[in-house]
């Protein structure tokens, strides 16, 4: 049996990513994206470049930001 809840689409968890990617700029807007626009748009494009700047200034719970958006 397919529980179709539990399927997810490449375009599902792209929005996903992205989405993690958005909250993660606003939460650790002070620590690592401080020089930027705290409403900068954040898409698919971005997120290289979030988790690069979250390594870099996120410190531990940066690190586990990286991890979900890595996944």
């Amino acid at each position: 049996m397919n529980d179709q809840s539990q399927t997810s689409t490449p375009a599902d968890a792209q929005a996903s990513r992205v989405e993690l990617a958005q909250r993660a700029f606003k939460e650790f807007s002070a620590q690592c994206f401080w020089s930027y626009r705290a409403d900068a748009e954040i898409g698919e494009e971005e997120i290289p470049w979030v988790i690069r700047e979250l390594r870099h200034y996120g410190g531990a719970k940066g690190y586990r930001a990286v991890t979900e958006l890595c996944r």
